[in-house]
Parts: structure tokens; C-alpha cells; sequence
């Protein structure tokens, strides 16, 4: 509602994955009960401002956190990213000028108007000011949700907060960021939980999904899950994307069957150069941190797979 009224706007739109029913549930809730205590609707807390919700759910395409596929596809339509300009400031939802924001950053606005920039400030370090709600999950022994201010490091949450991995085995990597994140090995958890200290790092925290991974994860595979991954979500609209991701499975797999191992390294990154920087969004632009991370960092991964004699 704060959002709504500073941009002029009478309808905002929460939208979430169908995959996520409590999720769905407990907002559609809230809704209710803001529209009961006078918070939403035809005259907000009394006020001349008029400013409604509605929960909408796409159908679960990963692309779709991409603002204008996100737009797509609260229009009823496929989810593919539109060519920019114009900017969905300008010509967004329906063709209407549209604010999209992540709810995290929403959700910041109404303790920053009630306790002051400087409380808020407080919390965090460098640019990356405020708390961070973390999803920690993957081989780790204290799963779960966290808020936390920005500034402790990689390896205080790995460690201290998630008591490291569930099997007790020893961490070999930790994926910050979600599917596309950047593999980080041991010897980066001093890196501060920052935006800045991350991207100076090669790394990306995104919505601060965590994956922890111990000593008996392989690494190529992952990579390889990366470009599975980002081939099937994607919407298709860019050749980098639609058509990279599928060239990076099969050159993976060349590594893994040592088909000149070195030779597909060199194309492998080739490849990731291409769709980080000629996809239309974030999908493929992104997916090349978690396969250049695990080949920089986990070489060894990469070496290929030993042949197998048959015994006579």
C-alpha cells in the first residue's frame, strides 16, 4: 500500500510460483485481513487513497523472475522475455506504466518509514545495508530460513548457523544465489555476506538461497545440471540461451568422456562468454557462474572419467 500510494498506483499484483501453496495461502490470508482493517481498498486507513492486492500464481517457468516474462505472464500469456526499451516503467502490465519490485525489497519499505534511514543503516555493511532473509538448505544440518544483517561471512553461516553438513563429512562447496550462483570452496568463506564483496569474488547472492555441498559432490556434474537446467527453463526467445545451454550439456559430456578434454574447456568457456553476454536476461546471463565456478575452482572434477577394463 506504502508503494502504491508514493507511485500513484490503485492495483498491485503479488505474484508466486503454483509451486508454492502455503505460500499462496498464508498471502491470500493477509490480504484479507489487510482489506478488514481498512489497509487496502477504497480509501486506505481513511485516507483519499485508493489501493488494492491481488495474489496471482504463474504456472512454475523459472524465467518468469524475470520482470518482463513475469509481466507475460500475469497477462495470461507464455512466459518470454520482451525486448527492452520500453522499460516496464513506461509500458508494462496490460501496457500500463508498472513498478516491479522483489517483495523482499517491499517488505523493507515500512520499518525504514517507522524507525528511520539511520536504524535501518545500522544493519548491514558497505553498500549492502539491512537484513537478508537466507534459505540454507542442500547436505547441511541446520536447514532452514534465517534473517540476518549483511556483513557475516560465508563461512559463520555455513558454520555457525548451519553447523555445516548433515552427512559430517567435510564442505566442499556452497552455492549462493539459487540454481545460478557461483560455486564457493572452503577457502572463500571469508568473504563477507555483501553484495559487493560477492560480485568482487565472482559470485552472486541473488535471493540468498544457499546449497551446501560435502567432500563426495561432483562438480562437473553440477555444471552440467546448470546447463540442463537453464535449456529446459528456457523461455527460448535468445539464441545464447536456447541454443548455448544445449551446446554446453554436450560439451560437458565430452569432457567427462575425455574427448579432447582441453580443446571443450576452451569451448566450454567460449560458450559461457557468449550467453552472459548476449542473453536478454538473467537466465542465461547467469548460468555461466556455476560452470565457470566449478571448473576454476574444482578442476580436478573436470579431469576425465577413468576407463574401465574388463577383467579377464
Amino acid at each position: 500500500a506504502i508503494a502504491g500510494i508514493a507511485t500513484g498506483a490503485t492495483k498491485g499484483y503479488v505474484y508466486t510460483r503454483s509451486e508454492y501453496p502455503h505460500a499462496i495461502a498464508t498471502m491470500s490470508e493477509a490480504v484479507e485481513i489487510a482489506r478488514a482493517a481498512g489497509i487496502l481498498g477504497r480509501s486506505v486507513m481513511g485516507s483519499a487513497h485508493a489501493f488494492d492486492i491481488e495474489i496471482r500464481s504463474g504456472a512454475g517457468a523459472y524465467v518468469c523472475g524475470e520482470e518482463t516474462s513475469l509481466l507475460n505472464s500475469l497477462e495470461g500469456k507464455r512466459g518470454t522475455v520482451r525486448a527492452k526499451p520500453p522499460l516496464p516503467a513506461l509500458q508494462g502490465f496490460l501496457g500500463r506504466p508498472t513498478v516491479v519490485n522483489n517483495v523482499i525489497s517491499l517488505a523493507s519499505v515500512p520499518v525504514i518509514m517507522a524507525r528511520g534511514a539511520e536504524f535501518y543503516r545500522d544493519f548491514g555493511m558497505g553498500r549492502s545495508r539491512g537484513t537478508i532473509p537466507i534459505q540454507i538448505a542442500g547436505n547441511v544440518k541446520h536447514g532452514g530460513l534465517f534473517e540476518t544483517a549483511f556483513g557475516l561471512t560465508l563461512g559463520q553461516i555455513i558454520d555457525d548457523i548451519g553447523g555445516g553438513t548433515a552427512t559430517g563429512r567435510p564442505v566442499k562447496a556452497v552455492q549462493v544465489g539459487g540454481p545460478l550462483g557461483a560455486y564457493f570452496p572452503r577457502e572463500l568463506f571469508d568473504t563477507p555476506f555483501d553484495y559487493e564483496a560477492f560480485t568482487a569474488k565472482g559470485g552472486l547472492i541473488g535471493h540468498a538461497g544457499i546449497s551446501v555441498f560435502d567432500d563426495s559432490a561432483d562438480m562437473l556434474k553440477q555444471a552440467r545440471f546448470a546447463m540442463e537446467f537453464c535449456a529446459i527453463e528456457s523461455c527460448g526467445k535468445c539464441t545464447p540461451c536456447r541454443i548455448g545451454s544445449t551446446r554446453g550439456v554436450e560439451t560437458v559430456d565430452k569432457i567427462r568422456a575425455g574427448i579432447e578434454p582441453d580443446k571443450n574447456k576452451v569451448l566450454l568457456e567460449d560458450l559461457c562468454n557468449t550467453m552472459k553476454f548476449g542473453s536478454l536476461c538473467a537466465l542465461g546471463g547467469f548460468t555461466p557462474y556455476p560452470v565457470m565456478s566449478a571448473m576454476n575452482h574444482f578442476p580436478e572434477d573436470f579431469a576425465p572419467a577413468p576407463m574401465v577394463e574388463a577383467a579377464e
